[in-house]
């Protein structure tokens, strides 16, 4: 045998012994196949989520300002009650 034959078969030796002591190569792809799906949905949802809170704050904002115009009314309201009611 010539010195690359050896080589190659040192080689070929040493990658048999390394992948019988990783039996779980192709799990832990799998797996980490599984966690990427994971965190692309996660991802997902947190742009819905995004969403979600700016449509919120947006009705937050639209409900602030009919509360103001409300109680600017009730306060009117109230005052012209309240000088009615002094004039009796």
């Amino acid at each position: 045998m010539s010195r690359l034959e050896l080589a190659a078969d040192r080689l070929k030796t040493a990658l048999e012994a390394l992948e019988s002591r990783a039996p779980g190569h192709g799990a832990l792809a799998e797996h980490s196949d599984g966690l990427d799906r994971r965190v692309a949905e996660l991802e997902a949802e947190r742009e819905r989520l995004l969403m979600q809170v700016a449509a919120l704050e947006d009705e937050l904002a639209a409900l602030s300002g009919v509360t103001e115009e409300v109680e600017e009314r009730l306060d009117g309201a109230i005052g012209e009650i309240r000088a009615a009611l002094a004039r009796t």
